[in-house]
């Protein structure tokens, strides 16, 4: 009798390794890593320049500060899922900021500030749904020129000054922690881990890959893609726009039309489009049967 012997298992076959990693080759993982090797480069770099870059003060500054570029960019994966861009969020989240600033200087009714600036955000999302949706103006030329106009529009609610409150009854928003955690990182793992829950778990979720795959095939099968590109997506990116200014306003303590958010938009659709690497699972090979 002749002994059988198993045939070898292939390392990337292995039990041991992650399912997402069977099967991929060198190049495939490399491309999911993304930039994640260049960053922890860049760490251990700037740990040799300071001695305070590991220090829990710095590394709560960092994640403060990204927590505001977070929700922004949860904010535009909607958009990007569905075949658009939006250039104006960080417009948008200067004039919200500075919305909710004057408001917050109002007598007894400071805590407002956060509903105005959400309101502020909301609307010019609507105003750019509105012209993309039904005008059929293209996305890009409608959020180039939302851009400049409302980035006008805050400067004029402004005055062309910085808005100062000293004592922002919403700072703690900016400012605060919760077991050492600030409300910042909070709330941003609570927008991202909602936005998730929607695109993931939900037919709104599924219905935004549909329109972004293919519109015309979306709208033949029964998806009202006017209202998946309006409500779903571009009103939610400016509500989370509206978001985004409430946070900085509550950390700043003040709000300025002119150079808030400048830029923002170019680190939302970077952050989308670097975190959008996913493994390409190959199909199992058939084996033969003797």
């Amino acid at each position: 009798m002749t002994k059988q012997t198993s045939p070898a298992v292939p390392a990337s076959e292995s039990p041991a390794l992650p399912s997402a990693l069977r099967g991929a080759t060198g190049k495939e993982i490399i491309r999911a890593l993304g930039m994640l090797p260049v960053l922890i480069l860049l760490c251990i770099g700037f740990s040799f320049s300071s001695d305070n870059f590991f220090s829990l003060q710095n590394l709560s500054i960092m994640t403060q500060q990204a927590s505001i570029n977070i929700v922004l960019a949860a904010g535009m994966t909607f958009v990007i899922l569905t075949g658009g861009i939006d250039l104006s969020v960080g417009s948008i989240l200067a004039a919200s900021a500075v919305v909710a600033m004057l408001v917050s200087n109002v007598p007894q009714f400071g805590m407002l500030g956060i509903a105005a600036g959400l309101a502020c955000g909301l609307l010019f999302g609507l105003i750019n749904g509105v012209l993309i949706a039904f005008v059929k103006l293209p996305p890009f030329i409608v959020t180039l020129g939302s851009l400049t106009a409302v980035r006008g529009m805050a400067r004029l609610i402004g005055n062309d000054t910085t808005v100062f409150n000293p004592q922002l009854p919403f700072a703690f928003i900016g400012n605060g922690e919760v077991l050492g955690v600030p409300w910042l990182v909070i709330i941003a793992f609570a927008v991202v881990a909602l936005s998730w829950f929607i695109l993931r778990r939900t037919v709104l979720g599924l219905n935004i890959y549909s329109v972004g795959g293919n519109p015309e095939a979306a709208r033949l099968a029964g998806i009202k893609v006017w209202a998946v590109c309006c409500c779903s997506s571009i009103a939610r990116r400016g509500l989370l726009s509206g978001l985004g200014g409430v946070m900085a306003s509550a950390r700043l303590y003040a709000a300025n039309g002119l150079q808030l958010g400048a830029s923002y938009e170019l680190d939302a659709i970077a952050a989308v489009i670097l975190g959008g690497h996913q493994f390409r699972r190959r199909a199992p090979a058939r084996s033969s049967v003797r």
